[in-house]
């Protein structure tokens, strides 16, 4: 029997095409660079109070270690460097982990960028901070990915992550709408029986021991193009854990 994978090789291949436009704010991966500061706000947000942090201090994740796990291009990894954490990032997709690099370096950038798989336990160190966000809908095996990440997290630490809900207004607004009339996002971008209700994630976790903090929702307006937190879970959601 082979070693147990969270690696869905078809997922892989599919971002791996459009790995070199990551960094283009107005190709495939616009409605991530859209919903960036929202998610950058919510989470800093999040560090700051769970760690007790000076809102005013300059670089205030200064003192954390943070893992971005499914980072792709670097989106969230670079602003998490920016705001003092110190950032791995981990990707599947080697082109991914190419780009992410070119990219740090380029904007000289001390980030560590490792082509890996949370299950493959390549990184020797638990992290304060993890980000699982918009990965579980795409990983082979939800169960050993959320065991995987939690190994990973330090004592007291905090994980964000963040996925699509399955329901009907999801297969609507994500696939129907994004893919096929927005064109936000290449047809065949995500599946729907892929997504996970908060309830399934929520028991998952809590099987894991993992205290949840928070559940939110994300709601992107149309007419002034951006995301606002909301307390409706229907279609994008967040969810933070800690590790007691």
């Amino acid at each position: 029997m082979g070693l147990m994978t969270t690696i869905n090789k078809e997922e892989i291949q599919k971002f791996s095409r459009m790995a070199d436009e990551w960094w283009d704010a107005n190709g495939k991966f616009k409605p991530l660079h859209v919903f960036n500061p929202t998610r950058i706000k919510y989470i800093k947000d999040k560090c700051l109070s769970h760690f007790k942090i000076d809102e005013f201090k300059n670089r205030p994740l200064s003192s954390l270690n943070l893992l971005d796990i499914g980072c792709g291009g670097g989106l969230i990894s670079e602003p998490m460097f920016r705001l003092g954490a110190h950032v791995t990032g981990i990707d599947a997709s080697k082109k991914n982990i190419m780009v992410a690099k070119l990219h740090a370096r380029n904007n000289n950038l001390n980030i560590e960028y490792i082509n890996a798989s949370p299950e493959k336990n390549l990184l020797n160190k638990q992290f304060d901070i993890i980000l699982n966000l918009e990965i579980v809908e795409h990983v082979e095996n939800i169960d050993l990915f959320l065991k995987s990440s939690k190994n990973l997290l330090k004592k007291n630490g905090i994980m964000f992550i963040a996925t699509i809900n399955r329901t009907f207004e999801s297969y609507i607004k994500a696939i129907v709408g994004a893919e096929y009339i927005l064109r936000w996002l290449p047809i065949g971008t995500h599946e729907w029986n892929k997504f996970v209700k908060p309830e399934e994630l929520e028991n998952k976790l809590k099987k894991l021991n993992l205290k949840k903090t928070s559940l939110d929702g994300f709601k992107y307006n149309i007419l002034t193009n951006e995301w606002k937190k909301t307390n409706n879970c229907s279609v994008n959601y967040i969810i933070v854990v800690t590790k007691n």
